[in-house]
């Protein structure tokens, strides 16, 4: 592996090799050696991949920046004379699906090729049929829906799972297609995209924008990215349910997700309530809900180990049974505690119910149940 040549196709920043793939970890997969940068560093994306065998890179997405307030944060993030273009952003889990020697695989955010998210991309997508004429591609996908391993959230209309291809980026330089060439070339091939809700410049993207998330607050939706029309410049504004819904979330599993993930959920909600709830009865009623959303899900929580039940992630999948059994494998190798509660099948596919065990809430919470004590 010629690390000064793959530093050059990366467009590393980095001074030395050494200086960027010291954060690079090796991992096999199908055979294959993969090198994964496992953080952001000199340039380069989190969850970038290095197929040693072919030689091929799989760039990782990029961050979205968040802006929390929406006037004047959209005509202060974009340029005078952009267009602004504004999608709706899914609850889900968000992969990149790639040709790796005429392969497809699945990525996940941090490098992992997840076998059940192959599979189902694979059952449910055109893949063969796409990469035979864009091998040079990259879907950016979230795979939304109550049957996933990943994700929970429903969606209308949605029973299992369904792809959404959000991006369509190079492979190798991470260069996305834009917006009206992306939407055009899904359309082509059948591939589902998330909802548009319009475009305007920055100086009026304001209200469309706020229109939107009125009406995915509503709905319980999670929000909205806005994008530049060429693809280039991405931010992201949440709604006020997506908010209660993550510190619930977050509370249920009170031992598992740090400070850090509470408070920053928090102040998004308190900047979005400064800027958009005009009286003190609708920031009363805002705040009771953030209250409920912290208090309800832990109390809940305490009672269930109390009473001697499991508490963590539950989630049902399906598929063939050799890419279940393959999931259940990726999870366990990830040193997640998984409590099966119902295997079974159902025309033809393996279905599984199972738990993500949060051993760390579970264990602390039985600690203080039993009277240990809390240094703070």
């Amino acid at each position: 592996m010629d690390r000064d040549e793959y530093l050059e196709r990366l467009g590393a920043t980095a001074e030395t090799p050494e200086d960027l793939f010291e954060h690079v970890e090796e991992r096999s997969t199908a055979g294959r050696t993969h090198h994964v940068l496992t953080a952001a560093r000199h340039g380069v994306e989190r969850g970038t991949v290095i197929v040693e065998e072919t030689e091929a890179i799989v760039r990782g997405y990029p961050s979205i920046p968040r802006i929390l307030v929406l006037d004047p944060g959209v005509p202060s993030f974009f340029e005078d004379g952009e267009t602004v273009v504004i999608e709706e952003k899914l609850d889900g889990f968000n992969v990149r699906i790639a040709a790796v020697d005429g392969e497809p695989l699945a990525f996940t955010r941090s490098g992992y090729v997840c076998p059940y998210t192959t599979g189902r991309a694979r059952d449910c997508l055109p893949l063969e049929e796409f990469f035979a004429t864009h091998p040079e591609k990259t879907l950016c996908a979230e795979l939304v829906g109550p049957e996933t391993p990943y994700s929970t959230h429903d969606y209308e209309g949605i029973d299992t799972h369904e792809f959404l291809v959000f991006d369509v980026r190079d492979r190798e330089t991470g260069t996305p297609l834009a917006v009206d060439g992306r939407r055009r070339l899904c359309e082509e091939y059948g591939f589902t995209q998330p909802r548009l809700f319009g475009r305007a410049a920055p100086a009026d993207a304001v209200g469309p924008t706020r229109a939107a998330i009125e009406e995915l607050d509503a709905a319980g939706r999670e929000g909205v990215v806005l994008k530049s029309a060429d693809g280039e410049r991405l931010v992201k504004y949440t709604t006020e349910t997506q908010h209660h819904e993550e510190l619930a979330y977050a509370f249920s599993l009170p031992f598992d997700h740090g400070r850090d993930f509470v408070f920053s959920r928090i102040v998004r909600d308190a900047f979005q309530a400064a800027e958009s709830d005009a009286d003190d009865d609708r920031l009363e009623e805002r705040a009771h809900d953030l209250g409920e959303s912290i208090l309800r899900p832990m109390v809940s929580a305490i009672r269930a180990v109390e009473a001697g039940e499991t508490i963590g992630e539950r989630h049902t999948v399906r598929g063939d049974p050799e890419t279940i059994g393959a999931l259940l494998d990726h999870l366990h190798d990830q040193s997640l505690t998984v409590d099966l509660e119902s295997d079974r099948r159902a025309d033809g596919e393996r279905v599984v119910e199972f738990v993500k065990v949060a051993e760390s809430s579970r264990d602390r919470i039985r600690y203080y149940l039993g009277g240990g004590t809390r240094d703070e």
